[in-house]
């Protein structure tokens, strides 16, 4: 459905290390910049990336938007969790764990990145 996400980064190189630390936990090679400075993460799936606002105003976080990723297993989103709080991100809502809801179990991690932006590492359990 989605061919890439684009957030908005306050400080690209905080970012960047944010990023390649817990992309790097789900397989992701580090990030490349191109002459724009924006940086981009690149999967056989789609492209993921940060750029600092074209308009020269802060980046801000979206209220209400959370940016999601496919994980493996839980394993991968502990992973995914741990190191993006050792990488300048903030864990926000409960804590790494399966959920029961109307789509079934699901075991989610959540994150702030250095920007703010809300994050979700989402594994879907076995029914």
């Amino acid at each position: 459905m989605f061919s890439h996400i684009m957030l908005g980064a306050n400080d690209l190189a905080a970012s960047k290390a944010f990023y390649d630390a817990t992309l790097a936990a789900m397989g992701v090679a580090p990030g490349f910049a191109d002459d724009k400075g924006r940086v981009f993460w690149m999967t056989p799936t789609g492209i993921f990336a940060i750029s600092t606002p074209i308009d020269g105003s802060p980046a801000c976080n979206g209220n209400g938007s959370t940016v999601g990723f496919a994980m493996a297993n839980p394993e991968m989103a502990d992973a995914w969790h741990a190191a993006g709080v050792a990488n300048g991100g903030t864990t926000c809502e409960d804590p790494p764990g399966v959920r029961q809801g109307g789509m079934g179990a699901l075991y989610l991690a959540y994150l702030r990145d250095p920007s703010g932006n809300k994050l979700c590492a989402l594994h879907r359990m076995p029914a």
